[in-house]
């Protein structure tokens, strides 16, 4: 008897350390309250930047129980998704760096001088920007971290044997194409390499190298590549997106500014906004076209409301947030379900998918309910992880702080 089940598909965009708990919250909540899908059992995986490393523990059989355990419980049974793994600076960066400033000053000078009047000492002095980091932070770790977890038994570090399809993209910085790992040509990458390549944001993380090649964050081509998993088959495609620009309209009576206008809170919030407002002006062009290119296929993406300023205003480094995103996430999706039941319903239907009501409208029921942790008390971290989580949490209050006290100190007037 030929098989009719639909192919069910999972895409998942970029968006840093929050943009994957946040995706952990979702994932977490569809899985509750839809009755049929099994996120460990779909058909094709495609992650991107923070998505890749979502995608590939779900690929690999980590539950999305698991995966909320891990980002509050710091036991080593449960896989601590701690601080340093993503914020240990690049140390070796930094001092490879260093190492090549006294020649390159001497060189800038030497060209100055035996080129009177052709060049100004801007100009000469500018081939000193090549002595910047290429990143922050060190992408290792977050290797090092999956390497160890996909080593576990009934796991795999290795594309070719996963039970089921997962395409982890990246983009090649000297060619400027997005990459498919996963794929036949690329399957012998490690997967923990391929998330680390990935999820290298230029200016955080240093690009990676594989097989002589350079490669960075896949987002900064397309934030979503939901089409490769259309490719893939999908007939069902669900999507996660964390990156969401705000709409400031209301955030003064919602008490989440207390100016209106984002400029005031210096160049990290403008420059976040234009890169939310780039990436998902693209997600949605690019999203518009899928009905004709794939028609029969289902689409439904999940992301943040343009006033979800709880998104918005988390700072990206504040690990030491972590379980109130992904508290708001859960709930922000059940939400979403509760709203488009009527839209969602004979979609998932023809899938073999139904929406548990009793879920859904349960007031007490949180995303913790089934993975096993209090409702509002984590277990303590170690003194290690506590003390880097207390520096970063007085790190971004400091930079809150600066801002304000750099702010115009004037009186809007509304009405």
């Amino acid at each position: 008897m030929p098989d009719t089940r639909k192919r069910i598909g999972l895409a998942l965009a970029g968006g840093g350390p929050e943009g994957a708990i946040y995706e952990i919250g979702a994932l977490r909540a569809l899985e509750d309250v839809l009755e049929g899908l099994d996120l460990n059992e779909v058909d094709v995986y495609v992650g991107v930047s923070a998505g890749s490393f979502v995608a590939s523990c779900l690929a690999n059989g980590l539950t999305t129980a698991q995966l909320c355990r891990a980002i509050v419980k710091s036991e080593p049974d449960e896989h601590p998704l701690s601080p340093e793994i993503l914020f240990t600076p690049a140390f070796g960066e930094w001092f490879g760096r260093g190492l090549q400033t006294p020649g390159m000053i001497w060189n800038a000078v030497a060209d100055y001088v035996s080129n009177p009047g052709e060049r100004t000492v801007l100009e000469t002095f500018t081939r000193m920007t090549r002595l910047l980091p290429l990143g922050l932070f060190d992408g290792d770790p977050l290797r090092r971290y999956l390497s160890g977890i996909f080593a576990i038994k009934g796991r795999t570090d290795d594309f070719r044997k996963l039970r089921r399809r997962l395409i982890v993209i990246a983009a090649d910085l000297d060619s400027g194409t997005a990459v498919r790992f996963g794929t036949p040509e690329t399957a012998h990458v490690p997967i923990s390499r391929a998330v680390q390549a990935s999820s290298a944001l230029p200016g955080l993380y240093p690009p990676v190298e594989i097989d002589g090649r350079h490669y960075v964050d896949g987002v900064l081509l397309k934030t979503l590549h939901a089409s490769v998993a259309l490719e893939a088959g999908a007939e069902l495609l669900l999507c996660v997106n964390p990156i969401v620009p705000v709409d400031t309209e209301d955030a003064i009576e919602a008490g989440a500014m207390r100016r209106g206008k984002l400029v005031y809170r210096g160049l990290p919030t403008v420059l976040s906004q234009t890169f939310r407002t780039l990436v998902h002006s693209r997600l949605k062009v690019g999203m518009s076209a899928y009905e004709t290119r794939f028609p029969g296929a289902d689409t439904i993406l999940f992301e943040p409301d343009r006033d979800d300023y709880r998104m918005f205003f988390t700072n990206i480094f504040s690990f030491s947030s972590r379980r109130s995103v992904c508290e708001h996430a859960y709930d922000s999706v059940r939400r979403h379900l509760a709203e488009r039941r009527e839209e969602l319903e004979p979609v998932f239907a023809r899938c073999g998918i139904r929406i548990r009501d009793e879920i859904l409208h349960d007031a007490d029921r949180t995303v913790w309910t089934e993975a096993g942790l209090p409702a509002r008390s984590a277990a303590p971290a170690a003194p290690v992880t506590e003390d880097l989580r207390h520096t970063l949490t007085r790190l971004e209050d400091l930079v809150e702080r600066l801002e304000r006290s750099m702010a115009p100190q004037t009186t809007e007037t509304h009405g």
